[in-house]
Formats: C-alpha cells, sequence, structure tokens
C-alpha cells in the first residue's frame, strides 16, 4: 500500500482493518524523511527509534483491541518549541541546544496518551520569530514548492514536512500568524483555534496575550480530528478557557447554504504588496460560496493598520520582558534577526503597551460585533505568494504580506485554507474566521471551500 497520501481517517481505517500497520506507516514516513530532507530541512531531531517502539506499541494493542482513539498509530511531529520528556527542545537556537525537559507539554501529552507515533522536532524560526536565518544552529526550512523560497514562519519545519508529503500532520504555534501563513505558503490547513481552546503549557512562549498553539495539516478533516484530541480546558494554564468541546465533525459537510459570510476588504484592496493572484483567489473564492447558495457581501472593519499596531506592541513588550535576561547577558548567542527583534521591545513603555491592550479590546468588540451579522469572515491569509529567500520579509513590518495577526489581536478562531496556485505556482490560500470557540462553523465553511475551489484534486509537489 502506497501511504503517502493517506488522510489521517484514511490510515485509521486501515489500521483497523489490517490493511496497513502502525509499523508500516512510520517505517515510510521515516524513510521519505531520510529521502529528502537534506534539501528541505524540515527537522531538528528525528526520533526515529521512539517512533518505531511506539509504533510497534500501537500494533500490539489494536492487536489485542485497546483502540485509544483517531491518532493511535498515526504518525506526527512537533514544531521545536514543544516540551517532551527526555527529549531535547531547542526553540532552533543556541541558546537551549542542552535543554531536554523533564516533562511533556500538555499537547505532546495528549499524543502520547492517544497512541500517536512522534517523529520527530521540527524546524521553526529562532524562538518563533527571528527568521528565516543562516546564523542558526540549524539550517531554515525550505518551500517543497519551490527551494528556493521560503515556508512562511514561524511553524516553517511543520509547513515543510506536509508539503512534502513525510508527515500528514504537525503542530505549530501562532502569535502573529505562525500557522496560517506557512499554510498559505506551502498549500495546506492551518488553523489557530480560539485564544484558550488548546492550552499551551509546556510551549515556550513569545507573547503571553497572543500564543496559541494548532496544528497544519493536508486537509480540512485531518485539523478537525487534530483539534478534537487536543481542545480543553486546562486548569494549570492561566489562558485556557473552560468552555465545551464540541463534536467538531458533527457539521463539517452541511455545506454553505444559508449562511452570511462578510468580506473586510478594506484590509487587502489597497495594500502595495497585494497581487493580482491573491485576489483572483478570494474572488473565485467568494463567488464559488455564493454559488453554494451563501451570502457573501463586504463589511466594514477597523483599519487594519490598527490591528497590526496593537499586535507589534503587545508582542514586543511580551517578547522582551520573556528574553530580557538572556538578552543582557547572552546577546551574542542570540541569531541576528532575532535578537534586532527582540530589542525593539525594551524601547516600549508602560504606556504605550497599556494603550495597546485597551486597543485590543475595542478591535476585538468591532470583530464580535461584525460576526453578530455574519456566521464567518473571509479574508487573504497573505497578500502574495511565497517570497524567495534573495527578498526577505520583515514579518513585523506594517508593509509585511501576512494578513494574520488581527485574529491573534482579538483572539478569534481563523484558518487558512489553500484555494489554487499562483501564475508563479505557488500556493494561494484564503483565510476563514468564526465566532470566539465556535471552530466548527470555521471548519464547515473552510471544507466547503476545499470542495468547490478543488484544491483536493491537486498534486502536491
Amino acid at each position: 500500500m502506497d501511504t503517502r497520501d493517506l488522510s489521517i481517517a484514511e490510515m485509521g481505517k486501515a489500521l483497523r482493518s489490517g490493511a496497513v500497520t502502525s509499523m508500516k506507516l512510520t517505517q515510510d514516513a521515516l524513510e521519505r524523511v531520510q529521502a529528502q530532507d537534506d534539501k528541505l530541512h524540515a527537522f531538528v531531531l528525528l526520533t526515529e527509534d521512539l517512533a518505531l517502539a511506539q509504533a510497534g506499541r500501537a500494533d500490539a494493542e489494536l492487536k489485542a483491541g485497546r483502540d485509544r482513539g483517531a491518532f493511535h498509530g498515526i504518525p506526527y511531529a512537533l514544531k521545536d518549541i514543544y516540551d517532551t520528556a527526555g527529549i531535547r527542545t531547542t526553540c532552533h537556537s543556541k541558546l537551549r541546544l542542552d535543554n531536554v525537559p523533564a516533562h511533556n507539554s500538555i499537547v505532546a501529552g495528549k499524543f502520547d496518551s492517544a497512541g500517536a507515533v512522534l517523529l520527530g522536532k521540527l524546524a521553526t524560526h529562532e524562538f518563533a520569530l527571528g527568521g528565516p536565518s543562516f546564523d542558526l544552529p540549524f539550517p531554515p526550512a525550505r518551500n517543497p514548492w519551490n527551494t528556493d523560497h521560503v515556508t512562511g514562519g514561524s511553524s516553517s519545519g511543520s509547513a515543510t514536512a506536509i508539503a512534502s508529503r513525510m508527515v500528514r500532520m504537525a503542530m505549530g504555534s501562532d502569535t502573529g500568524g505562525s500557522i496560517r501563513g506557512p499554510a498559505a505558503w506551502c498549500g495546506l490547513v492551518g488553523i489557530k483555534p480560539t485564544y484558550g481552546r488548546v492550552s499551551r503549557r509546556g510551549v515556550f512562549p513569545l507573547s503571553w496575550a497572543l500564543d496559541h498553539c494548532g496544528p497544519l495539516s493536508r486537509s480540512v478533516e485531518d485539523s478537525v480530528l487534530t483539534l478534537q484530541l487536543l481542545a480543553g480546558h486546562d486548569r494549570h494554564d492561566a489562558a485556557s478557557a473552560d468552555v465545551p468541546v464540541p463534536d467538531y465533525s458533527a457539521g463539517l459537510n452541511k455545506g454553505v447554504k444559508g449562511l452570511r459570510i462578510g468580506i473586510p476588504r478594506d484590509f487587502f484592496v489597497g495594500a502595495s504588496a497585494t497581487t493580482h493572484d491573491v485576489l483572483a483567489g478570494i474572488d473565485r473564492t467568494a463567488a464559488q460560496l455564493r454559488e453554494a447558495g451563501a451570502v457573501v457581501e463586504d463589511v466594514k472593519l477597523p483599519d487594519y493598520a490598527l490591528f497590526g499596531a496593537a499586535g507589534r506592541v503587545i508582542m514586543m513588550a511580551e517578547a522582551y520582558a520573556i528574553h530580557e535576561a538572556d538578552m543582557q547577558t547572552r546577546l551574542l548567542d542570540y541569531g541576528e534577526i532575532t535578537a534586532n527583534r527582540f530589542v525593539l521591545g525594551a524601547t516600549v513603555r508602560a504606556v504605550d503597551y497599556l494603550a495597546a491592550l485597551r486597543v485590543r479590546r475595542e478591535l476585538t468588540d468591532a470583530v464580535n460585533e461584525a460576526l453578530r451579522h455574519y456566521d464567518a469572515l473571509l479574508c487573504l491569509s497573505a497578500l502574495s505568494t511565497a517570497p524567495g529567500f534573495d527578498a526577505p520579509v520583515d514579518a513585523l513590518s506594517s508593509a509585511a504580506p501576512m494578513q494574520t495577526i488581527p485574529f491573534n489581536v482579538t483572539g478569534h478562531p481563523a484558518m487558512s485554507v489553500p484555494v489554487g496556485l499562483g501564475s508563479d505556482g505557488l500556493p494561494v490560500g484564503v483565510q476563514i474566521v468564526g465566532r470566539a470557540f465556535d471552530e466548527a462553523t470555521v471548519f464547515r465553511v473552510g471544507r466547503a471551500v476545499e470542495v468547490l475551489s478543488g484544491w483536493e484534486g491537486v498534486a502536491l509537489p
């Protein structure tokens, strides 16, 4: 059996029918990593022995009738900011090369309890912010669609591993777009759940107020199954929300007939970085949704620049607070890009930070008001396709091509879904945003977009 393109659900069905074993899935995945990763640099650590042991355990348990659920025996990988007990977690930084956590992050622990198979730890931008950089302990991950182009950050290795078919799902984190950006630029699905939906305990922070954990995957269904496992309250994570978790699969294929979808067109129409390819992608998607029975119309939100400014002030102030001691004693151990970005936080005054928090509340109220009238919002994930390594972009610039930070500021669930290829042969994605804790509707709209766009029939590189 060719296992490269099996979905998580298909792998699970094959495991339970006896058509395939977890050992076969794992060995195939490891072979794909070993065949490709010298050029793509997705992994910073391959846990081959552990993966084979976990696969053997999964096969024995399934044969004995013990079924741990959808991820039992399924290979996956983790961005290297997730703590893993007894396994190095570096944050892609010289400062943490010797860091071996004693305990799993909550996310890693849930996968372990579910019987999943950990293939290894994935490249990121240093401390989930600085990159792509060539002065770090590991090379930056490359975009499988064209290795001269970036993946987007900071969940770069996660996107590379999935787009190259090494693994079907990998975990990322999203503080300003670090799940949705790489998903958009690598032709993947990436969801940032509602702030507080997934525990961040044991994940190295970038900004306490903006950090979210979530998966990148090949399909909406893969992301549904992953979030179903991970969502839930953690009383030891101060930001975790005690909100019931629904069955995300229940309405997944209901389509969009009768739904109201708003497009904040002012976000991207006048932006200098916006390209024809991405405009064509969102216009085509809007037309397809209308034809499928949704009401799709433009909606007015506060200026994009206000969301961006609030997010940047909050992020940089909190990031500097996290790194201040190391910045003062080990500055030269940081990569140049990371150091230059973190030091900006030292200039943020308390009055600026508090003003940004007040603006955050106002912006959240504005998005909530729009979502009183619409079931979801449709936006761009990025203003262009992935740039080349020879034309790096500053993710913190107000002119950056990502269009993701507004919903880190407000905390609403947001998902990037691919809708086609640009004229340069690189993926184009759109972003779907929902009401707080209504990931189910985000998935429902995302699944409709996935079907209507025909992306399921597009071959990965």
